[in-house]
C-alpha cells in the first residue's frame, strides 16, 4: 500500500487567508471566517506545490499507528486545547487584531490537562522542552484507543488488537476504480496516519451504515489520488469544486516531493459542504474481510464478524454497505 505524508499537524492553506467579519460557515459560534485570498501560499510555492500530488481530502478524525507499551496500537486524535478563559482571550485577539500572530500563551496555566499517555504530534513545535500551540491555539496531539475507552469506541470498533489487523479502505489492488475494505496487519501501518470515517463520525457526510448497523473503517492519508486535479488557481479550483463530479470532495490535499502538505477546503472557497453525492460514493466497494483473521475473540456484533459475513461482496458503493449483525 503506497505511502505519503503522514498528518501530524494542522494542513495550512494553499493559498494565503484572511479573517472576513461574518460568521463562521465551518464553525458554530464562531463570528468570524478564515477565508482563501487569490493568492498561492509562499510556502507551496517553496515546496513545488505545482508538481505535487494531489489527494481527496477525507471528512473524518485523524489517527495514527504506533507503538504503545512495545505493540501495535491506533492512536486518536487529541489535541491540547486551551482553557475557556484563555480561548476567550485568544479568540478576542484574533478578532481585534484579524491574526493569531503575536499572542502570548501561558502554557503551564493556559491549557487544559490531557491523559498521562498522551504524546505530542511529531511537528509540534517545542520551546524548552515543552510543546508550544499552533496557530490555531491547540498542541496536536494522539491518545492510544483500547476498548475498555467509551469515549473512543468507535475507534475500537476497527482494530483488532488479538489479530493484529485494521479495517482499512483502500483502493483496489488490480482496479483504481474500484474501493475494497480490508483488513490490514497494523505492523503495516506504523506510523501511518489514517483518517476514521463512519456512521458516529463528523455527521457521517458519506452516509455509512446505520444506527441498528454502524459501520466505520480506516482511510490511509493520500490513498485516494485525485486522477485529473485543476492547477493550483484560486479560480480553476472554484470552477472544479462547483460543476465537477470528481470535486465534489471535501477538499484537496496536494503532497509535496519534500514532505510538505498543503490543502483547499470547499470552506475556504465559500463553497458548502457536505454534498448530498460526494465523490467518495460514485465507486464500487468490494468487501475483503476473511473472518479467520478476526475469529479468536470475536462475537457477532463484532463489526469484523459482520463485514466477514458479506466476504468478497461486491456494492455499488460505500453507502451501499449493508451489515447484518
Amino acid at each position: 500500500m503506497r505511502r505519503r505524508g503522514a498528518v501530524q499537524q494542522k494542513i495550512p492553506c494553499v493559498f494565503l487567508t484572511e479573517v472576513r467579519d461574518e460568521p463562521s460557515k465551518k464553525r458554530d459560534c464562531q463570528q468570524f471566517q478564515v477565508v482563501a485570498t487569490e493568492n498561492v501560499n509562499p510556502s507551496a510555492l517553496q515546496a513545488d506545490v505545482h508538481c505535487a500530488v494531489a489527494t481527496e481530502k477525507i471528512d473524518g478524525t485523524c489517527c495514527y499507528v504506533t507503538t504503545y507499551k512495545g505493540h501495535p496500537q491506533l492512536w486518536a486524535r487529541l489535541d491540547r486545547k486551551p482553557t475557556k478563559q484563555a480561548d476567550k482571550r485568544f479568540k478576542k485577539y484574533q478578532y481585534l487584531q484579524k491574526t493569531c500572530k503575536g499572542f502570548e500563551w501561558n502554557v503551564d496555566e493556559d491549557f487544559r490537562e490531557v491523559p498521562g499517555s498522551w504524546i505530542p504530534a511529531h511537528r509540534v513545535l517545542h520551546e524548552n522542552g515543552h510543546p508550544v500551540p499552533d496557530e490555531h491555539g491547540h498542541i496536536p496531539g494522539w491518545v492510544p484507543v483500547d476498548h475498555l475507552n467509551k469515549q473512543y469506541c468507535w475507534h475500537a470498533s476497527v482494530v483488532h488488537y488479538e489479530a493484529g489487523v485494521a479495517l482499512v479502505l483502500k483502493m483496489h489492488e488490480e482496479d483504481e476504480g474500484v474501493l475494497e475494505i480490508s483488513t490490514v496487519p497494523l505492523v503495516d501501518l506504523m506510523e501511518q496516519t489514517l483518517e476514521l470515517i463512519g456512521t458516529n463520525i463528523n455527521g457521517n457526510p458519506y452516509g455509512l451504515g446505520s444506527k441498528k448497523h454502524p459501520l466505520h473503517v480506516l482511510v490511509p492519508h493520500g490513498i485516494l489520488s485525485v486522477c485529473h486535479p485543476p492547477p493550483v488557481d484560486f479560480q480553476q479550483l472554484y470552477s472544479w469544486f462547483q460543476d465537477s463530479l470528481e470535486g465534489k470532495v471535501e477538499g484537496i490535499v496536494w503532497h509535496c516531493d519534500d514532505g510538505t502538505l498543503m490543502k483547499i477546503h470547499r470552506h475556504h472557497l465559500g463553497l458548502k459542504w457536505p454534498v448530498p453525492d460526494p465523490f467518495l460514493n460514485t465507486k464500487p466497494v468490494v468487501i475483503h474481510v476473511d473472518g479467520s483473521d478476526a475469529d479468536s475473540c470475536s462475537t457477532e456484533k463484532d463489526l469484523f464478524t459482520s463485514l466477514a459475513k458479506i466476504n468478497r461482496e461486491t456494492f455499488s458503493c460505500i453507502r451501499d454497505v449493508q451489515l447484518d449483525s
